[in-house]
């Protein structure tokens, strides 16, 4: 669950993180088997010998040959993806202290105030921010250092960070990797439909996967047909000594991990369908029936047998159940993807596994008088064998969490509720509520 995924007025944010199996991949023009879980490298990018500096600028703020290179890439994308334009895309390039100003108010814009607190809240609950972290700050500061370009449905605009003031390997496939989101905005409603959509986390992520794995397809087999062997050398040596590479490594894992899935797992889940079920059009067919949950993304047999995510009920009332002045901050998922990330990096014993057999979700926090609080997160399993896979996993976790804590069983075998609360009198209180046994 990340605060980015909440936008009321949805900015779709392409991090074109390369991944240094890409390139290796792309140098081979004879097949595309991208890895799916490679480290990332830089997003810098050397210059190349076409100076920009002393060009005429163009109507749309870029310098003139930058320009002619970049409506060259265009129809090498178009023409590769199998997708006519439908309109102008506008293209705008930025400077890293640019970027920087323009994540931060993206960030503000589109993650307003009590949600980036609530889900603090959580992740701290669970462990997953240190006490003392600001969800905000660390998550402006990731973007800021992982980002080489972004797309804006609402602006039909790309925009490519260029450090250097010139255009290199890291600028071309990135112009790449954003035009194929102009065009997936062109053709399919795969943003239009996230508009207003503030409590739906893992479903969001699902679709991230989708229309980030295509575009991070395309540009690494884009990459294959159309850059020179010094772009990638470039893109190689930026990539070894870039700081991003540690700034990514000292992130919560959260973060990092949530950061990375679409590039990595979500490009398996789009590799795989291009590979067996025909190119292009087999991608295309995704965008009629978009994965639902990570675990479909995860596990393409669940995607296909349309394994939907199993509904947690929880009382209307609940707020009024804990207390007076009671009110809920968040209701929103989590997702398989991420309850491993969890698990993993609390170090559980079978993390990956016993995440694999998630069946639903769903995460509350609650707030309360004189900075009283209860964090939610009730789960449903495809079995009963699973639920208790999860809780033997989780449980040591959950025990050894800072604030009072308890997993517990629900109405059913295949039940369990994690709640994290401010006070051992809150956690009954909010256990009672939810008519848990314990």
């Amino acid at each position: 669950m990340t605060a980015r995924a909440r936008h009321d007025r949805p900015a779709v944010l392409a991090l074109s993180l390369l991944l240094l199996a890409l390139l290796v991949a792309a140098c081979d023009a004879s097949t595309a088997s991208p890895s799916a879980s490679a480290s990332p490298i830089a997003t810098d990018a050397v210059a190349t010998p076409t100076p920009a500096a002393s060009a005429t600028a163009s109507p749309t703020g870029v310098p003139a040959d930058v320009d002619a290179l970049y409506d060259e890439i265009e129809r090498e994308v178009a023409a590769m993806r199998g997708l006519d334009p439908t309109g102008e895309v506008e293209r705008q390039m930025l400077s890293a202290d640019e970027l920087a100003d323009e994540i931060a108010t993206l960030y503000r814009e589109d993650s307003p105030v009590e949600v980036v607190a609530a889900n603090e809240r959580f992740y701290k609950a669970l462990d997953l921010l240190p006490p003392d972290a600001s969800l905000e700050d660390l998550s402006i500061e990731l973007l800021s250092g992982g980002v080489a370009g972004y797309y804006r449905d609402d602006q039909k605009r790309l925009y490519v960070v260029s450090r250097s003031g010139r255009v290199g390997g890291n600028e071309k496939i990135t112009f790449a990797h954003e035009f194929d989101h102009a065009l997936q905005d062109q053709h399919f409603s795969i943003f239009a439909d996230q508009q207003d959509v503030t409590n739906r986390s893992d479903w969001l992520l699902a679709r991230q996967g989708l229309y980030e794995g295509d575009a991070t397809l395309l540009m690494t087999l884009w990459a294959a047909d159309n850059m020179t062997p010094q772009d990638f050398q470039e893109m190689l040596t930026e990539g070894l000594n870039d700081p991003s590479t540690e700034m990514l490594e000292r992130m919560p894992a959260i973060l990092r991990e949530t950061l990375l899935y679409p590039y990595t797992t979500g490009l398996a889940f789009v590799q795989q369908r291009f590979t067996t079920g025909g190119g292009w059009e087999a991608v295309d067919a995704l965008y009629d029936a978009v994965p639902e949950t990570t675990e479909q993304v995860l596990h393409p047999d669940k995607y296909e047998a349309g394994e939907g995510p199993i509904a947690i009920d929880v009382p209307d009332d609940l707020a009024d159940r804990i207390g007076p002045a009671w009110e809920l901050a968040l209701d929103d998922t989590f997702g398989e993807f991420q309850m491993g990330v969890w698990l993993r990096d609390a170090e559980a014993p079978g993390a990956t596994e016993a995440a694999a057999g998630w069946g639903g979700d769903r995460v509350l926090v609650l707030n309360g008088p004189d900075d009283t609080w209860a964090t939610v997160l009730g789960t449903a399993w495809d079995s009963e064998a699973d639920a208790r896979e999860f809780e033997a996993a989780a449980g040591p976790v959950v025990d050894g969490l800072a604030d009072p804590a308890a997993l517990l069983p629900g109405g059913g075998s295949t039940s369990r509720w994690v709640v994290v609360a401010s006070s051992d009198d809150v956690l009954a209180a909010v256990t009672g509520a939810l008519g848990l046994a314990g």
